[in-house]
């Protein structure tokens, strides 16, 4: 049985050789991907980044917006648990949740009305909390770190490009992420779909790094439930998801 090899790190996986027949290509794709998505999961993420240098509200988002994404958007409670597995719970300082006067609702920077749970209401973030602050307060601060990689790559290269590069393919766990996915894809001057790290993989489709699929997006508003041949996610330059033959060469984004 002929195979493709493909290595991270010391570490060999074997690819299914896109010309063995169907049957044995799909059984061996489960085996490959559990051992993908094993090594994905365990990698570790720089989705966000906690920045020292203290700054008012808008001078953060400023530094965000021009040293990485924006600043974090937590506009959901798996938004939050995955921030605070990442940063921890000792760690402070502003998010992308901004207010301008009483007759606007607050918002995400970003674009999305920020809708905000009695418990959280704020700007600030604290040992696992939200607090309101006053915007010209110089605080430390968190940025989404999304980058967008032009070359063309299948949709298993892309994800060795990001993991070679202490990253990830990405997870998109809320409209605000998808937003500003979208918009970092257009600054870079990319025109076209990209990969993200969703994958259908035994029955299900999943995010590569392990995140839950809670928030979806998909063109026409339903997944595709049983792909034969399409069976790796894509962004496209409209906001919405795709499924995709994974061996299409795409740009693609890592976190």
């Amino acid at each position: 049985m002929q195979m493709l090899r493909l290595s991270l790190e010391r570490k060999s996986i074997r690819i299914p050789d896109p010309l063995l027949p169907r049957r044995d290509r799909f059984r061996m794709e489960k085996v490959v991907l559990r051992a993908l998505v094993f090594t994905a999961a365990c990698c570790s993420a720089t989705k966000h980044v906690f920045v020292a240098e203290r700054a008012p509200w808008s001078d953060a988002q400023k530094y965000c917006r021009a040293q990485y994404t924006d600043l974090s958007p937590l506009t959901n409670a798996l938004e939050e648990e995955v921030f605070t597995d990442l940063m921890g719970r000792y760690k402070s300082g502003w998010v992308g949740l901004y207010w301008d006067s009483s007759d606007e609702p607050w918002s995400w920077s970003g674009g999305v009305t920020g809708l905000v749970r009695d418990f959280s209401a704020g700007l600030y973030w604290v040992g696992g909390r939200w607090f309101w602050r006053k915007a010209r307060i110089s605080s430390s601060f968190f940025c989404l770190d999304l980058v967008v990689v032009p070359e063309q790559k299948t949709w298993e290269e892309a994800l060795y490009h990001c993991l070679g590069s202490g990253k990830n393919l990405t997870s998109l766990l809320s409209e605000s992420e998808s937003l500003l996915a979208r918009t970092q894809i257009q600054d870079s001057g990319v025109s076209g779909p990209v990969w993200t790290g969703m994958r259908y993989l035994e029955d299900r489709w999943m995010w590569v790094n392990g995140d839950p699929v809670q928030y979806e997006a998909w063109t026409g508003g339903q997944e595709d439930p049983c792909p034969l041949q399409r069976r790796c996610g894509a962004l496209t330059p409209e906001g919405t998801w795709e499924d995709r033959d994974c061996g299409e060469k795409l740009s693609f984004v890592c976190a």
